[in-house]
C-alpha cells in the first residue's frame, strides 16, 4: 500500500512541472494540494522503511553476533527502533485517514462582540491578542481580512486567517460564546460586568473545495470606514459580496486595494459556504453524530473568564484552570489538549 502511495506522490510531482498543466490554473490548484498533503507522509513513510531496514540489521546481529557487549548494544538499539517504527506506522495511519479531514486547514477566525458593549469590544480584541500570541508561538502566519474596531481599542468585529499545520485541528473547539465577568475599565463603581463574544472558527476553503459561479455573485465597493464609520479614504477599495442563491454577505476593507480587498472576502465567502454545507450534512446525520463537546454553533455558551476568581471554566468539560493573565498570553495549550482528550 505504501508503494502505491510513493508512486503517486512521484506521479503528481512530474505533474506539477508539466506545461499543460501549469497553463490550466485550476488543474494546477488541485494538484498542488494533492502534492501537499501526500508530502508528508511520504516523509513518514521512508522514514519508516529506513528504520525498518536498521531493525534487520540489528536482527542479524542479536542472531549472529559472538561479541555479547556489541549483541546487547544491538538489542538496546533494537528496542528503540522498534517503538519509532510503531510510532510512524500510526503517524501514517492518522495522516491517511483522519478523524476529521478538515484538521490539517488553514482557518479562518471570526470574533464578534456581543453583549456588554464597550467592555465586550474590549475583551474580543484580547482574544484576538491571545490567539495570535499562540499562534506566533507554533510559528504560524495571522492575517487581518476584515475589522471594525473602536476608539478604545476594541473589535466590535475582527476577521482574521491562520495558515499553518494542523490549524483547524487545534483551533475547532474554540467555536462558541465566551463570557467574560469582571470589573471594566470604564466601570468607575467598581462593579463586575458580564460581557461576552461569540467566535466562529472555519477550515479554509479553496478554490478545488468548491466552484462559485460569478452570476450567483453581487459585488459592490465603497470606501473603506474606521472608528465610527467615518470614511478613511476617499476611493472606494472596500468590498461586499452578496452570494445570491443563499443571501451571503461578505466584506472587507482592511486592505490597501479594491483587488486585494475583492480576494480576501472571496477567501471568507468560499469558508463561510463551505461550513454552511458541512452544518447542512451535520443536521442530515442526525444529531447523535455531532461531537461530544459542541458542533461549533457560536450560540452555545463554551467558556466563561472570570477574572475576580481568577478562574477559566470550559462547560462542556466542566474543568477549570487559574492564571488567566497566563492564559491570555497565548499559553493555551493545557486548554486545547484537555478539549482533544475529552474527545478522544
Amino acid at each position: 500500500m505504501y508503494q502505491n502511495i510513493k508512486k503517486q506522490f512521484e506521479e503528481l510531482e512530474k505533474k506539477l512541472v508539466d506545461p499543460s498543466i501549469i497553463s490550466d490554473t485550476k488543474k494546477l490548484a488541485g494538484i498542488s494540494k494533492k502534492h501537499s498533503d501526500l508530502k508528508e507522509v511520504v516523509s513518514f513513510i521512508l522514514e519508516l522503511k529506513k528504520t525498518e531496514n536498521s531493525i534487520q540489521e540489528n536482527q542479524n546481529i542479536v542472531k549472529n553476533e559472538k561479541d555479547e557487549e556489541f549483541k546487547k548494544m544491538a538489542e538496546n538499539e533494537l528496542s528503540d527502533l522498534k517503538k519509532l517504527q510503531k510510532e510512524l506506522s500510526t503517524k501514517i495511519q492518522e495522516e491517511l485517514n483522519p478523524d476529521d479531514p478538515n484538521d490539517k486547514k488553514n482557518i479562518m477566525i471570526e470574533i464578534r462582540a456581543g453583549t456588554g458593549g464597550d467592555e465586550s469590544a474590549l475583551f474580543a480584541a484580547e482574544m484576538f491578542r491571545m490567539y495570535s500570541k499562540y499562534a506566533e508561538k507554533k510559528n504560524w502566519k495571522i492575517n487581518i481580512l476584515d475589522s471594525s474596531s473602536i476608539g478604545i481599542g476594541g473589535f466590535k468585529e475582527i476577521i482574521f486567517e491562520i495558515k499553518g499545520k494542523n490549524a483547524y485541528k487545534y483551533f475547532k473547539y474554540e467555536a462558541g460564546t465566551h463570557r467574560v465577568q469582571r470589573i471594566p475599565e470604564t466601570e468607575k463603581q467598581g462593579r463586575v460586568h458580564t460581557s461576552a463574544i461569540t467566535i466562529a472558527v472555519l477550515p479554509e476553503a479553496e478554490e478545488v473545495d468548491l466552484e462559485i459561479k460569478n452570476e450567483d455573485l453581487k459585488i459592490d465597493t465603497y470606501a473603506s470606514s474606521g472608528p465610527g464609520g467615518q470614511c478613511v479614504n476617499t476611493t472606494n477599495s472596500a468590498v461586499r459580496i452578496t452570494h445570491l442563491p443563499t443571501n451571503t454577505v461578505v466584506q472587507c476593507q482592511d486592505q490597501k486595494s479594491q483587488h486585494q480587498n475583492k480576494d480576501k472576502a472571496m477567501l471568507i465567502l468560499r469558508s463561510r459556504l463551505l461550513q454552511k454545507i458541512e452544518q447542512e450534512k451535520m443536521n442530515k446525520e442526525g444529531a447523535e453524530r455531532k461531537q461530544q463537546i459542541g458542533s461549533g454553533d457560536r450560540s452555545e455558551k463554551i467558556r466563561t473568564y472570570n477574572f475576580p476568581q481568577d478562574r477559566i471554566t470550559d462547560h462542556r468539560i466542566k474543568k477549570s484552570w487559574s492564571q488567566i493573565n497566563n492564559i491570555l498570553e497565548g499559553n493555551l495549550e493545557d486548554i486545547i489538549q484537555s478539549l482533544h482528550d475529552y474527545q478522544d
